[in-house]
């Protein structure tokens, strides 16, 4: 009887077994050991090295600056890859300025990085898989841009050319490697995701505060027309008076603005200033420095008078999450407000433009502020404007937030603050002071020749 139950113990125990093992062979893989084996170590005759080491060099640029030799590592790992190149002369020269600068900025990385990757697909095609011209059904592929899965590669052949969506190669096959292959091609492949978000943040810009469309816009420092006016019909009203076609002569000043203090004001400057606060408010992101602005201080009569008497000032706005890192004892001192927001306005008109020029071409520009003799210094970096110097340094990421010919506001990621003064220079031990010695001599004796001189020529007679 013992035999049989321990019989069948042993014939639960086998079943048990049997049916623990299947189960576990059924599990999926085990995530850790997954990402260990996953990690591949990339030899040097990979597709990602000769790409690094070509003569696509922008590409290979852009490929650095947005962060993706991980992400094309792992890719890599996974199974053959197919890059479509385009020259250099299409990402240095022939591409948009605009548009270059928006994806070098910090921003809009994610922009830099759907790009480079709608360039290259998870597959191997070489030449000899190139769709046939005679077939005409263009072959469709996946990009590694997830944004764009939507959005296929076209693969197609025309007068005996292949043909990348609306690039031609010019060279296929132009690097072949074991783990992916390398063709290059005459022009940019732009999704039509980072077409959209370039179009956004370029219609974000036409839709600030500017001149009405149609309206000749006058630089207000030459008060000359800074693009030509549309055509007036024959018979109608000058565009602008007699007093701006008069060309600048020794006798007339360039500009009518008076100076300070001047009787005649033609700038409402009070209208100006209310309209840039008020676009702050609309723009989102700025309460704290229009708050600052009108409440705490008395900033915008200040800024509305300079700008009545023909000045013009650019503003340099840190945002809301910038003005959060101040701390009570850096705003409850005296004049303390008044003080930080003196070194963010800059007399002069300045835009996102005209500056980044300035640090591309100077390097490093320094600008003058309300804060004298406090002076900010911009440099570029990172595509952009960067201003300050050592930790306390604060990026253009708002460019021309409100632009109206007087006032230019610059949205900043931080608040500024003047490079520390200069160490005191230890006070010397007291000097004796000496005494220098008249000088005697020619000086002497020419002194009292020019006095003989006058009283021999004076009509006054002394008294008998």
């Amino acid at each position: 009887m013992d035999s049989q139950i321990y019989g069948v113990r042993i014939l639960l125990f086998l079943a048990l077994f049997s049916f623990l093992a299947s189960a576990y062979s059924a599990l999926p893989e085990n995530p850790a050991v997954k990402a260990s084996n996953s990690t591949v170590q990339i030899n040097s005759n990979s597709v990602l090295v000769a790409l690094l080491d070509s003569h696509y060099t922008e590409l290979s640029e852009l490929v650095e600056k947005a962060l993706l030799l991980q992400p094309l590592e792992e890719a890599v790992s996974k199974h053959n890859i197919t890059i479509f190149a385009p020259r250099n002369e299409a990402l240095e020269r022939d591409l948009d300025p605009e548009f270059k600068r928006f994806l070098l900025e910090p921003g809009n990385l994610k922009s830099l990085q759907n790009l480079l990757l709608f360039h290259m697909i998870p597959s191997r095609i070489e030449s000899k898989h190139w769709p046939v011209e005679v077939n005409r059904k263009p072959v469709h592929h996946t990009s590694l841009c997830r944004e764009a899965s939507d959005e296929k590669i076209l693969l197609r052949a025309k007068n005996g050319e292949k043909i990348v969506s609306t690039a031609k190669v010019f060279k296929s096959d132009d690097i072949i490697r074991p783990d992916g292959i390398i063709h290059g091609i005459e022009r940019l492949l732009i999704p039509k995701s980072v077409q959209q978000d370039f179009n956004a943040r370029r219609s974000l810009r036409a839709t600030s505060a500017v001149l009405p469309e149609g309206a000749p816009e006058v630089d207000p420092r030459t008060h000359r027309l800074k693009k030509p006016a549309p055509p007036v019909p024959v018979g109608a009203a000058p565009v602008l008076p007699i007093f701006d076609a008069l060309a600048p002569g020794p006798s007339l000043a360039p500009a009518p603005a008076p100076g300070p203090g001047g009787p005649h004001h033609h700038f409402d400057g009070e209208s100006q200033v209310k309209d840039f606060i008020q676009t702050l408010l609309h723009y989102g992101g700025y309460n704290e420095l229009a708050d600052i602005l009108v409440n705490l201080t008395s900033l915008a009569t200040e800024m509305g008078r300079l700008v009545s008497e023909g000045y013009v000032l650019t503003v340099l706005a840190p945002n809301d999450e910038a003005m959060a890192k101040l701390t009570t004892d850096q705003l409850s001192e005296p004049g303390a407000p008044e003080q930080i927001m003196y070194y963010h306005l800059i007399p002069e008109y300045q835009t996102e433009e005209s500056m980044y020029n300035s640090v591309r071409r100077f390097g490093k520009v320094n600008y003058d502020t309300l804060r004298l003799p406090h002076k900010v210094v911009a440099e570029e970096a990172d595509g952009s404007v960067k201003f300050g110097q050592g930790e306390g340094f604060a990026y253009l990421f708002d460019p021309d937030i409100y632009t109206d010919g007087r006032i230019s506001v610059q949205g900043i990621d931080g608040v500024l603050f003047p490079a520390e003064e200069s160490k005191a220079a230890p006070r010397a031990a007291p000097v004796a002071k000496i005494v220098s010695k008249p000088r005697r001599g020619k000086l002497l004796e020419m002194t009292c020749r020019m006095l003989g001189a006058v009283g021999h020529d004076s009509h006054f007679s002394s008294c008998h």
